[in-house]
């Protein structure tokens, strides 16, 4: 077995070890060293290379690397208890809206959704650590923007936001609603009527 170096010893016991996962600049920045990011991050790939398969690996998940058990393994450590994040149902939709449209004003989640969006549901998501501002649109009224956070990626096994399963994912898995997938046929029949009459 080829032995590991310090460096490299220091930096996977640092990422075991932290509260949160860490990106190349804050292990740079702990380290106190003189290697650059993009060094560290190659680092960081090896011990991820050498973990993958075992009991434990290390993940990215927004360009931030964190230890978990493989997925394989969840229902061998999963015990039962309450979740204290269960959505309501609207909070289900600015959830999805904000992660497939981001970044997305207050008035443009209602505009989808067809009703009005209380404060409160915002604020469970943020809470949560889930959505975030994201700075103010460059519009009359200068309204708030928001966006999905690197937790929302760690929460539901996301890399990136391109990782989210598309129309043909959802509808594979039999989570589109009826009601969706009467819409989508109709709108595509418009398209072929549409096409028809430019024809």
């Amino acid at each position: 077995m080829t032995p590991i170096d310090d460096l490299e010893r220091a930096i996977e016991a640092m990422l075991f070890a932290s509260d949160e996962p860490l990106d190349a600049r804050q292990v740079v920045g702990r380290l106190g060293d003189e290697k650059t990011p993009g060094e560290i991050r190659a680092i960081i790939q090896t011990i991820a290379a050498r973990h993958a398969g075992s009991g434990i690996e290390l993940v990215e998940r927004g360009g931030h690397w964190h230890f978990q058990t493989p997925a394989d393994l969840a229902h061998l450590l999963r015990r039962e208890r309450d979740d204290p994040r269960k959505l309501s149902r609207a909070a289900s939709e600015v959830l999805a809206i904000v992660a497939y449209h981001e970044p997305v004003s207050r008035a443009e989640i209602e505009a989808i959704r067809g009703v009005q969006t209380s404060k409160g549901t915002l604020d469970v998501l943020m809470e949560a650590e889930w959505i975030a501002p994201a700075g103010r649109r460059e519009v009359p009224g200068r309204p708030l923007i928001y966006k999905t956070t690197d937790a929302f990626l760690q929460h539901f096994g996301l890399t990136s936001r391109k990782d989210l399963p598309g129309i043909e994912d959802l509808r594979a898995a039999g989570l589109l609603d009826p009601v969706d997938l009467a819409f989508e046929e109709a709108i595509g029949e418009l398209d072929l009527v549409k096409d028809g009459e430019e024809a």
